[in-house]
C-alpha cells in the first residue's frame, strides 16, 4: 500500500522525490507520515527520543521493534528536514550520534536488568558494583555521526570479579554475554530493519581479541601493543554508557597523547594513508568521496595528526570533533586560518554530499553513483544545475583538500639528496673533504673530521633502523643548509652537536626531516649566536618554536600570556612535577622567541631586557600561589608575601643567563608568620631553581636579604624597615637603588616602595659617602683584575660598574633633596634627570647615558656568542672617555 503523498507537507513530497529510502518508508509505516509532519519544525533531541520509546512502553519484548522504529522516525525525519535546507550538518550528525546513545544506553539498560536478575551483581573482589562502559569509537566518539553509518564501539569493564546471585559466573563472562546482547539489539536485521551496524574490530586484538576486556588488560595492551593506528583511533574514544568514564580517560591518555612533541606521528599516518590509498586504487574507488583522494578522511588526518603531535602538551587540543580541532590548529597558528576556512569548507561539502549519497538507499556507501537518474538526484539535492555543475565544485574542494593534505603529509625527503653520497662515505675523511670544499667551507678537513667521528661512533651504529635511516636522510640536509650561511665552519660544528644531541629523538629528526624551514632557521640561528646554540641543544624542545611564523614578528602579550598560562598551570593541580617542567617549558620557549627576535635584530638591547624581565616578575607571580597551596598548615587564603627583585632583574636589564638576586618579605602579624613565610620561601626558592627534566627556571641569590647569608630567608617587613634604617652598610643602600617589587601581594609591594623610598630619602654625608662608594669600587676591581689587555666591559675603568655607582652616588646623596632621583627608572634615565637638576653637566650626563647603551650592547654581543666580556679597547675608546669624565668630576680621582 503506497502512501497517499498529497496530503503531506511540501517539504515531505520534495525528500521523497529525492530519496527511494523515504518513498519506501511512507509506504510501508503508516504511522510515518503523521509523526514526521507533527515535529517538523523542530529537532529531534534525546527528550524526544525518549519519549517516542516511552510511547511504545518498551520492555525486553519489545525492544528490538522500538528501537527500530525510532530509528526510521529519525533518519526520515532528519532527511527531510536537511534536504528542505532547514538542517544544518552540525544538527544531522548531532541526531545521529543521539540516536546511539539513547538506543545503546536504552538496550543497555534493560538487558543487563535482565542478567543481574539472573545471575546477580557483578562484583570486584572488596564488593564493589562492576559496570560496562561502552566506548563510541570513530564518528560516534566524535559526534559526527552520519546518516546510514555503521557504530564502532569496545567494551571495557573496571575490575574482574564474580556475580554475586545464586547462579554464580565471572564478570568476564557476564559483561560478554551483556556485550553480545547488545550487538544483537541493534545489528540484527528483523522485520522492522536495524538500528545499527556493529563494528567491534576497534578493540584491543580485532576480531581474535575477547569481546570484553578489564581496565588492566587494556593498559597492558596499551603499553605492550599497542599500534600508531590505535592511538589515532581513540583519539575520538568517548564513554556513551557507564560512570567510570573518567579512570578510562586516565588509562587511555598517556596512550594517545604523548608528553613530549611527538612529530614521529607524521611519518605513521602518512604510511596509513599509503596504505588506504593503495586498498582504494585496488579496488578502483578514486570516486569514493571518503577515502578517495581530496576526501573526508584526508581532512580528519589533517586535524589528527597535528591532535597526535601536541595533543599531550596541549590539552586544548584533546578534543573530539574535526572542525572544532582545526579551529583550534588556527588559534594556534598551527595552520593558517586561510587553510582551516578550506577545508571546513570542503568538509562541509563533502558530508553534506556523503548523507545525499545515502539518503538515496539507506545504504552505507561514499560512492558517487554510476547510473544517469541517480546523478540527478544527487545534483538537485545538493542545489546544482547538474552533475556537470556537482562534479566542478566537488572537483574544487578535492584539489584543495589533496593540496593541503601534501603540504603536511608530504615527505621533503624522499628521494635522493646530492650529498648522500658524500655522507655515505663520511666514514673516510679524506674521501669526504672535497665535497665539503666545493660547498665553500673553509676547513673542509676539519668539518670532515667531525662528520668521520659521528658516522664512526658507537652511538650512531646502535642507533636503531628507523631512527638511522631519518638520521641519515638529514645529514646532507644539514650540511647543505650549514653551507649557505655567513658562517658555514662554525654553523656545521653547532648544528652537528645538536644533531648528536637529538639522533636518538625520533620525534625531533623527523620534525627537521618534515619541515626543511625549520632544518634553515635553526642553522641561521645557531650561525649567528653560539649561545643560542648551546641553549636550542640543551632545550631542543624548543624546535617546534621555529615552525611557527608568528614568533618572529609578534610583541608578547605578558598579560594574556599569564591568563592562558595560570589557568594551565591550575588545571593540572596538584601535579606539582608536570607544573614545574611545565613552567620551565614555557619559560624557556618564551625566552626563544626573543631571542629569535634579537638575532633578528627585531628588538633593541633595552627592549629585549624589559621583557625577560617581565617574564621574570610573571614566572615569579605565578610561582608563589603553586607553592603556596603546597603548605599543608595555612593560616589565611592568600600570602601576604612578596618577591623583592635586586640588581639585573631589580634594574629591568636582565640578560638570557641572568641569576635573579631576590629577598622574600611578608607581613603578618599571625604567631605562625615566621615559621610559614620561611617554609614558602623555601619552597619557592627551591621550585625555582630546581633541575628538573625540563631544566632550570633561573639561578637565585638571596644574599642580598638583611643579615646576608646569616639572615632569616624571609624577613617581616618592619624588621626589613628597621635594618635598612639603623644596620645597613652602605653598599646596601647603593643596591637599593635597583630594587623593586617583582611579585606577590601588591599591599605589601606598595609598602616596600614606600620603606625604599623613605631609606633614599635620607641626608647623607655626602664626603662620607664618596669614601664608603670609592672604597666599595676598589673592593670590586681588586676582586676582578683584570691581566688581560683586553677592555673588561663590566670591570674595566669606565665600563658599566662605574656608571651604575655613579647614578647610585648621586640617587643616595641628592635623593633627600630631589626625590625624583628615587624611581626606578635606569641608569640611562637616572643621569638625564641629575642632569636636568644640575647635579652634573647635562651634556656630560646624555653621553655618559650613550656610553652606558653602547657599553651594554657590546656586553649583549658577546654574550650572544659565549664570549668573555672583554673588547678591543680601540672598540671602546669613545665610550669610555664620558664616563671617565663624569668619575673625575663626582669623585675627584681618575
Amino acid at each position: 500500500m503506497s502512501c497517499d503523498l498529497s496530503a503531506l507537507p511540501d517539504d515531505i513530497r520534495h525528500a521523497a522525490s529525492l530519496s527511494r529510502f523515504l518513498r519506501r518508508m511512507l509506504d510501508s509505516r503508516p504511522w510515518l507520515g503523521g509523526q514526521l509532519a507533527a515535529h517538523l519544525d523542530q529537532t529531534v533531541d534525546a527528550d524526544a527520543m525518549q519519549a517516542f520509546l516511552a510511547g511504545r512502553g518498551v520492555c525486553t519484548e519489545t525492544l528490538k521493534p522500538a528501537l527500530r522504529e525510532l530509528r526510521t522516525w529519525v533518519i526520515c525525519h532528519v532527511l527531510v528536514r536537511d534536504l528542505a535546507g532547514r538542517a544544518s550538518l552540525t544538527e544531522v550528525t548531532e541526531a545521529m550520534t543521539v540516536l546511539a546513545e539513547v538506543t545503546v544506553r536504552t538496550a543497555h539498560d534493560l538487558l543487563r536488568e535482565a542478567l543481574v536478575e539472573r545471575y546477580g551483581l557483578p562484583l570486584s573482589p572488596t564488593g564493589w558494583e562492576q559496570e560496562l562502559l561502552v566506548i563510541g569509537m570513530g564518528k560516534l566518539g566524535g559526534r559526527e555521526l552520519n546518516v546510514s553509518s555503521d557504530i564502532d564501539l569496545i567494551f571495557v569493564y573496571p575490575e574482574d570479579g564474580d556475580t554475586g546471585g545464586k547462579k554464580v559466573i565471572s564478570n568476564f563472562e557476564f559483561f560478554e554475554k551483556l556485550g553480545k546482547q547488545l550487538i544483537q539489539a541493534l545489528a540484527e536485521v528483523t522485520e522492522h530493519g536495524q538500528v545499527f551496524r556493529v563494528d567491534m574490530r576497534l578493540r584491543p586484538n580485532g576480531d581474535s581479541g575477547p569481546l570484553v576486556c578489564s581496565f588492566d588488560m587494556l593498559e597492558n595492551y596499551f603499553i605492550t601493543q599497542g599500534r600508531e593506528w590505535e592511538r589515532y583511533a581513540w583519539i575520538k574514544a568517548r564513554v556513551l554508557a557507564g560512570e567510570r568514564w573518567r579512570e578510562l580517560e586516565e588509562i587511555a591518555r598517556p596512550f594517545v597523547f604523548r608528553k613530549y612533541l611527538d612529530f614521529g606521528a607524521i611519518n605513521a599516518m602518512r604510511d596509513l594513508h599509503a596504505q588506504i590509498r593503495r586498498e582504494v586504487a585496488r579496488r578502483d574507488r578514486a570516486n569514493n568521496i571518503k577515502l578517495g583522494p581530496g576526501g573526508i578522511r584526508e581532512i580528519e588526518f589533517i586535524a589528527q595528526v597535528f591532535q597526535l603531535i601536541r595533543g599531550g602538551r596541549e590539552t586544548g587540543l584533546q578534543i573530539r570533533p574535526t572542525l572544532k580541532v582545526l579551529a583550534g590548529l588556527a588559534e594556534r597558528g598551527i595552520l593558517a586560518a586561510g587553510t582551516v576556512e578550506a577545508l571546513g569548507a570542503a568538509y562541509t561539502f563533502l558530508r553534506r554530499l556523503e548523507h545525499r549519497l545515502q539518503y538515496l538507499d539507506d545504504a552505507q556507501t561514499h560512492d558517487l553513483p554510476d547510473s544517469e537518474a541517480d546523478r540527478a538526484l544527487i545534483a538537485r539535492a545538493m542545489g546544482c544545475a547538474d552533475w556537470s555543475a556537482l562534479l566542478e565544485e566537488l572537483d574544487r574542494h578535492r584539489r584543495v583538500v589533496s593540496r593541503h593534505f601534501d603540504d603536511v603529509f608530504g615527505d621533503p625527503s624522499d628521494g635522493e639528496h646530492t650529498l648522500d653520497d658524500m655522507w655515505a662515505c663520511a666514514g673516510d675523511a679524506e674521501q669526504c673533504a672535497p665535497a665539503l670544499a666545493e660547498l665553500g667551507y673553509r676547513d673542509p678537513q676539519a668539518a670532515a673530521g667531525r662528520l668521520a667521528a659521528i658516522r664512526s661512533a658507537p652511538r650512531y651504529r646502535q642507533l636503531p633502523d628507523h631512527i638511522r635511516s631519518r638520521f641519515d636522510a638529514l645529514m646532507p640536509r644539514v650540511v647543505e643548509v650549514a653551507a649557505h650561511t655567513k658562517t658555514p665552519d662554525d654553523t656545521l660544528a653547532r648544528c652537528l652537536d645538536l644533531m648528536e644531541a637529538i639522533s636518538r629523538r625520533g620525534a625531533y629528526l623527523a620534525l627537521l626531516q618534515q619541515y626543511p624551514q625549520a632544518l634553515r632557521r635553526v642553522a641561521e640561528l645557531v650561525g649567528a649566536s653560539r649561545w643560542a646554540a648551546q641553549f636550542l641543544t640543551r632545550h631542543p624542545i624548543l624546535l617546534d618554536e621555529l615552525l611557527d611564523d608568528r614568533n618572529l614578528d609578534a610583541a608578547p602579550d605578558w598579560e594574556d600570556f599569564r591568563s592562558e598560562f595560570a589557568a594551565q598551570l591550575d588545571a593540572i593541580e596538584p601535579d606539582m612535577e608536570r607544573q614545574m617542567d611545565l613552567m620551565r617549558e614555557q619559560h624557556h620557549a618564551r625566552v626563544f622567541r626573543l631571542l629569535t627576535q634579537d638575532i633578528a635584530g627585531v628588538l633593541t638591547v633595552e627592549k629585549l631586557a624589559d621583557h625577560l624581565s617581565a617574564l621574570a616578575d610573571l614566572m615569579l607571580a605565578l610561582t608563589i600561589p603553586l607553592c603556596w597551596r603546597k603548605i599543608k598548615i595555612r593560616h589565611r587564603e592568600e600570602p601576604r608575601f612578596a618577591v623583592i627583585s635586586y640588581g639585573k632583574l631589580g634594574g629591568k636589564e636582565l640578560g638570557y643567563a641572568s641569576d635573579l638576586d631576590i629577598v622574600f618579605l611578608y607581613d603578618d602579624d599571625a604567631q605562625e608568620a615566621p615559621e610559614v613565610y620561611s617554609r614558602l620561601a623555601q619552597r619557592t626558592n627551591t621550585w625555582l631553581s630546581s633541575q628538573t627534566a625540563a631544566g632550570i627556571l633561573f639561578e637565585t641569590d638571596l644574599r642580598l636579604r638583611p643579615n646576608g647569608d646569616a639572615g632569616l630567608i624571609a624577613c617581616s617587613l618592619e624588621s626589613f624597615r628597621k635594618y635598612q634604617l639603623e644596620s645597613a652598610w652602605v653598599w646596601e643602600h647603593q643596591a637599593l637603588t635597583r630594587a623593586r617589587f617583582s611579585a606577590g601581594d601588591p599591599a605589601l609591594g606598595e609598602a616596600f616602595e614606600r620603606i625604599r623610598d623613605e631609606v633614599l630619602r635620607l641626608p647623607r654625608d655626602l664626603a662620607e659617602l664618596r669614601r664608603e662608594v670609592l672604597a666599595m669600587r676598589r673592593k670590586m676591581s681588586d676582586a676582578h683584575a683584570d691581566k688581560s689587555e683586553l677592555f673588561d666591559l663590566k670591570h674595566d675603568a669606565g665600563g658599566l660598574v662605574d656608571v651604575e655607582f655613579l647614578v647610585q652616588y648621586l640617587v643616595l646623596g641628592h635623593a633627600h633633596a630631589h626625590p625624583q632621583l628615587t624611581g626606578n627608572l635606569g641608569n640611562i634615565a637616572l643621569l638625564r634627570i641629575a642632569g636636568e637638576l644640575g647635579l652634573i653637566p647635562a651634556e656630560l650626563a646624555t653621553a655618559c647615558g650613550d656610553s652606558y647603551r653602547q657599553l651594554r650592547r657590546l656586553q649583549h654581543r658577546q654574550r650572544l656568542n659565549d664570549r668573555p666580556s672583554r673588547v678591543d679597547p680601540d672598540e671602546v675608546g669613545a665610550a669610555r672617555k664620558p664616563v671617565q669624565a663624569l668619575w673625575q668630576l663626582v669623585f675627584g680621582e681618575e
